[in-house]
């Protein structure tokens, strides 16, 4: 045995568990898991190849139903080092540290090797997304609950893999949950709960192409902070190959809130879906703005596909039009290489209802926070509209202290009180401790597990639309 030491690391305890030899282990009958009870730290979490700083958030918090002890099998490299200095980062921060005790293997079988052990029952997903649908499908295989990270799957092709996967997580009963942070922004959270009240919202819009019932853009930028440090992306992020264009990537979390604001607690099937127009085209970055985020001073040989002119072309954004339930829908994400000053991601979110729309702006207007607007439709009554919308806002949602401030005479702005507002990093958080009570109650929602299917099938549908109309 030996240990394993890195020179990012001052606080994090980090050794190998398991020495690297050894073969394929014999094929072992999947017995299903104990069930969880809530019991302080009963939930064991392996880390699984995480090249993507989201495996780390969900470790920002502590949780008591989750062991300090973290099995993470990956291979060496950067990567590596990376996830492992932000949980030391966490674990020496001066406000609320953390005492994760992260246990490193990096031989070549680490996967292998990780269900051979298998020291925990629940596995963290997030990073290269072009092997994580098979990573998914192994480790359900082997009778471990999945938490991973968006996209699921990136391709049409590898799509019936996904499927497979939960049906195998149904048969060994375990639960495969992905992090869908957005669903706990308090603007998506009031968004959704005025739009399932007739008396201010009436009912979804068929809508149109030109005017879709439904429209959502989201843009980001590779350039940005982490945990109070700038972020340092690996070469592969940029290959979509790897990473996934961003037509199945970003959207991934607009075409799951379509589903949850729009149709919640319904259980969707594929057929529910067409896609009617999709597009994508590249991000351009220069060899200053890929090192400025990679620390790379050149493009690695596998990027050459993507150089033009001595720039790397990202096709990172896209868009798309579809239809589900009858209703019409748009999707857009788009990366650009550095917000402005003071910016960060944003979010624009619109629903269109037969009495209002329920509009969310991140603009420069809005300081670059999420509000929600309410718009009522021209005609109406606006004397009763003004009161059902008072009533409701102030008095008949779970959110205390909301107040409403007018802007025109059918426009309202809906003003929340700061405790409600959390960042985007804290959202791990909550989507981790609600995974855990799912754990606990041994089952996800009924429509979770259809819902999840229906959303990577309308996200690879999308793409490979977009690349079959060229």
């Amino acid at each position: 045995m030996r240990k394993l030491f890195f020179p990012v690391m001052a606080l994090a305890f980090t050794v190998a568990f398991s020495s690297c030899g050894g073969g394929k282990p014999a094929k072992k009958e999947t017995l299903k898991p104990a069930p969880f009870t809530g019991a302080k730290g009963e939930v064991k979490i392996m880390t699984l190849d995480p090249g993507h700083f989201h495996a780390a958030l969900v470790q920002k918090n502590m949780y008591d139903q989750v062991s300090p002890e973290v099995f993470v099998y990956a291979p060496k490299g950067n990567d590596l080092n990376e996830h492992i200095s932000r949980i030391d980062g966490y674990n020496s921060r001066a406000e609320a540290p953390t005492a994760w005790v992260e246990k490193v293997y990096t031989g070549s079988d680490y996967l292998e090797k990780m269900l051979s052990e298998k020291p925990g029952n629940v596995v963290v997903i997030s990073g290269n997304n072009r092997i994580k649908t098979d990573y998914i499908r192994k480790s359900v295989q082997a009778g471990l609950n999945v938490l991973a990270d968006k996209p699921m799957v990136i391709t049409a092709e590898q799509f019936p893999m996904l499927e497979d996967a939960f049906r195998i997580a149904r048969e060994n009963g375990v639960l495969l949950y992905d992090i869908m942070t957005e669903r706990f922004s308090v603007t998506t959270v009031l968004q959704r709960e005025l739009s399932m009240l007739p008396e201010v919202f009436g009912k979804l819009d068929s809508g149109t192409v030109e005017k879709p019932a439904v429209e959502k853009i989201s843009v980001h930028y590779f350039y940005k902070n982490v945990s109070g440090k700038a972020l340092v992306r690996p070469a592969w992020f940029f290959d979509v190959d790897q990473q996934g264009e961003g037509i199945v990537d970003v959207t991934t979390h607009l075409v799951d809130l379509v589903q949850w604001i729009c149709f919640p607690d319904q259980i969707l099937q594929k057929s529910d879906v067409e896609i009617i127009n999709a597009k994508r085209w590249p991000t351009v970055l220069s060899g200053d703005e890929f090192k400025g985020v990679t620390m790379m001073e050149q493009f690695p040989e596998f990027l050459s596909k993507d150089v033009k002119d001595g720039k790397l072309n990202v096709f990172a954004n896209g868009e798309f039009t579809y239809k589900i339930k009858g209703s019409i829908a748009k999707v857009s994400a788009i990366w650009n290489y550095k917000a402005p000053e003071g910016a960060g991601d944003t979010h624009y979110s619109m629903m269109r209802g037969s009495l209002a729309s329920l509009e969310i702006r991140q603009g420069a207007e809005e300081k670059y926070d999420p509000t929600l607007y309410i718009i009522a439709k021209e005609g109406g009554d606006l004397k009763t509209f003004a009161a059902n919308l008072e009533k409701v806002v102030t008095q008949g949602l779970p959110q205390t202290g909301l107040k409403l401030e007018n802007v025109n005479k059918n426009t309202w702005k809906v003003v929340i009180p700061a405790a409600f507002k959390v960042t985007h990093e804290a959202h791990f958080a909550q989507v981790t401790e609600k995974y855990l009570q799912y754990l606990k109650d041994g089952k996800l929602p009924e429509w979770e597990v259809p819902n999840m299917i229906v959303k990577y099938y309308t996200t690879t549908s999308a793409l490979k639309f977009a690349k079959e109309n060229k």
